[in-house]
């Protein structure tokens, strides 16, 4: 029985441009992967479920996530065009997180940009991931807002160095994390998924409860509903991957 389940509503956009792939490795290693695009576009919906499908097959075979992303993410970053100031702009990216369990170790999470990781273990709903976005890079206070959330400071497709997006940001163009092993829930979600919740003060865990695939709809449901019920704001691609994890020896 598969051990994972996906869900994705359009929202009001014009394109669905979230993407997720799963992948296993002949050796066990499994990847999972969720991409939000950059845009709405034809070309952007292709590139990022091309994407999606490299990064899940490039994390397995690697048996870790950050290896892999960084393989996927340089691979972009070499591409000529995205070396010319005005082509660049024009150039398909995405936010990406990727988790990987691999047997004999704990399972690992990378990601770039504002793609979120959460696990439901014991009851309590945690956020493995720290936002690549201009409100991470300038956090509330003082009753001030901080910075754009939906300006994002790093993603899969840009060019930027670990250093040279620390020089810009204060955070490496691609983190990760470990966890485990334990038997845990895994979440990936766009911000389309994940937003609108927590806007709302939404306790997580109680989507996060059930059968899987009852699971992953309700969670984008709820999110698409809830995003619409706010006056003047459009509901984004909602995009979630959810799976049940177990250590492996």
């Amino acid at each position: 029985m598969r051990n994972y389940a996906t869900a994705q509503l359009i929202g009001d956009r014009s394109h669905q441009c979230d993407a997720t792939a799963v992948y296993t490795a002949p050796s066990g290693a499994r990847a999972y992967v969720l991409l939000d695009g950059i845009g709405s576009s034809d070309e952007v919906r292709d590139w990022t479920r091309d994407a999606a499908r490299k990064l899940a097959r490039a994390a397995a075979r690697r048996g870790d996530a950050e290896t892999g992303l960084r393989a996927v993410y340089d691979r972009y970053a070499a591409e000529p065009e995205r070396h010319d100031t005005w082509m660049r702009h024009h150039m398909p990216a995405a936010a990406a997180a990727v988790a990987v369990t691999a047997p004999g170790h704990p399972l690992t999470i990378a990601w770039c940009g504002d793609a979120r990781a959460y696990i439901f273990v014991r009851g309590t709903v945690r956020r493995l991931t720290a936002d690549h976005n201009l409100r991470r890079v300038f956090p509330p206070r003082g009753g001030m807002p901080g910075g754009n959330r939906n300006i994002i400071t790093s993603c899969l497709g840009a060019i930027e160095t670990d250093q040279e997006n620390k020089d810009q940001y204060g955070h490496p163009a691609i983190e990760s994390v470990t966890w485990g092993p334990e038997r845990c829930r895994l979440l990936l979600a766009s911000d389309g998924g994940y937003e609108p919740h927590e806007d709302a003060g939404h306790d997580l865990s109680a989507f996060l409860m059930g059968d899987l695939s009852e699971t992953a709809e309700s969670f984008v449901d709820t999110a698409v509903a809830t995003a619409r019920s706010v006056p003047d704001r459009r509901a984004d691609n909602a995009t979630v991957l959810v799976a049940d994890l177990r250590p492996t020896a």
